[in-house]
């Protein structure tokens, strides 16, 4: 999706930035903003928002043996 893109803040945990820039290095991308972005264009334009909303997942919370499902 092209376009007018707007700056925004975001607050990612460590291992989430760290996935970016792999993903960045792998698939020859500009950045990790640019990474971000193929993601939020592949949920919006193909991605069951069901299957992808629907399980909570929390990987970082207190519970469970991955964390708490919320």
């Amino acid at each position: 999706m092209a376009g007018e893109k707007v700056e925004v803040t975001v607050s990612l945990n460590t291992d989430m930035v760290e996935s970016l820039k792999e993903w960045s290095s792998k698939y020859e991308l500009p950045d990790i903003s640019k990474a971000l972005r193929v993601i939020l264009d592949f949920v919006i334009e193909d991605g069951n928002k069901d299957e992808i909303f629907g399980k909570i997942r929390c990987s970082r919370c207190v519970g469970g043996p991955l964390g708490r499902m919320y």
